[in-house]
């Protein structure tokens, strides 16, 4: 079994398919700038969950960032999650510069 992810930057999304079957077996929602990704909601149906599909999804694209020069915005629990259980991503991590505080 294949997970292929593929961008599709006019849904501003990541999708994955197994096998090269024509359904989406999940997606990854990402909001982009020219410094940052922000990945926000990722999604796999149930009958999907198991297969790797997450981690394909979350690997694929952390190395298009990567690949990209672009910081990394997890909102995602699932993305957060998994940067954190792969410490060779942590470093894709946006850090704010900001020193204002209360």
């Amino acid at each position: 079994m294949a997970v292929e992810v593929s961008d599709v930057p006019e849904a501003k999304r990541y999708e994955a398919r197994i096998d090269g079957a024509s359904e989406v077996a999940g997606v990854a929602q990402y909001i982009r700038t020219t410094e940052l990704i922000a990945f926000v909601h990722t999604e796999v149906p149930p009958e999907h969950e198991g297969k790797g599909v997450g981690s394909a999804l979350a690997r694929t694209s952390l190395d298009a960032a990567r690949a990209d020069g672009l910081r990394v915005l997890a909102t995602c629990p699932f993305f957060a999650g998994w940067i954190a259980r792969h410490p060779d991503y942590q470093d894709l991590l946006y850090q704010s510069r900001s020193r204002v505080s209360d």
